[in-house]
C-alpha cells in the first residue's frame, strides 16, 4: 500500500483506504475517492495531480494524494 502520489502514471489502482480528517475524507469520497474504486492518475504538474475517478477527471493537490492509499 502506497500514497497515490507515488503511483505511475497511466497505471490503474484500487484504492485501499482513505485518510485524513473527517471532513477530508468525506470530501474525498464526495469526489468519488472510497475504497475499493479504481483510480489512475493523468499527469502531474506544479504540485497538482491530475486524476481519471468514476470516469471524470478531477485535479488535486499532492496534500490530497497523500491521503489517499492505493
Amino acid at each position: 500500500m502506497m500514497p497515490l502520489r507515488l503511483a505511475d502514471p497511466g497505471e490503474t489502482n484500487i484504492i485501499k483506504r482513505v485518510s485524513g480528517t473527517p471532513e477530508v475524507k468525506k470530501h474525498l469520497e464526495d469526489l468519488g475517492f472510497v475504497a475499493g474504486g479504481e483510480v489512475s492518475i493523468i499527469s502531474m504538474t506544479a504540485g497538482n495531480i491530475i486524476v481519471n475517478v468514476k470516469e471524470s477527471r478531477i485535479a488535486i493537490s499532492e496534500e490530497m494524494a497523500n491521503k489517499i492509499y492505493v
